[in-house]
């Protein structure tokens, strides 16, 4: 299965991507964000997971350092609920569980075949 890139998507698509928000709660900074200015500050790219094609607010450069810990998919493939481990900022090995976890809630973008998150908090990551 092909990776969909950005660069993939129609105009029309992304300018509907742009009008989403998210729900974003990351080192002590919350409330919810727009997809619009992840767009115009971040470097997006979509991130495969276990087969699905998903649209996270993490910079490109994090993902050589993601690991997903648990995805739970929703009846129907309507949603994924992914668990990861991102590494990009650890500075202790040992502080994986308290700097490092995160928790997505991503919903298939209508008519479409990939998931965009919806949600995306820090979480302390519980075997």
């Amino acid at each position: 299965m092909t990776q969909l890139k950005i660069a993939d998507l129609t105009a029309e698509v992304l300018a509907t991507i742009k009008t989403r928000r998210y729900d974003r709660m990351v080192e002590k900074h919350e409330g919810p964000e727009s997809w619009e200015s992840f767009f115009r500050y971040g470097d997006p790219e979509f991130l495969q997971v276990q087969g699905f094609d998903v649209l996270l607010p993490v910079e490109k450069e994090h993902h050589p350092n993601i690991t997903i810990l648990r995805v739970l998919v929703a009846e129907q493939r309507s949603a994924l609920t992914i668990f990861l481990k991102d590494t990009t900022f650890l500075e202790e090995p040992g502080d994986e569980w308290f700097v490092a976890g995160f928790l997505a809630v991503c919903e298939r973008m209508p008519g479409e075949n990939f998931y965009i998150a919806s949600v995306f908090h820090e979480w302390f990551i519980i075997e």
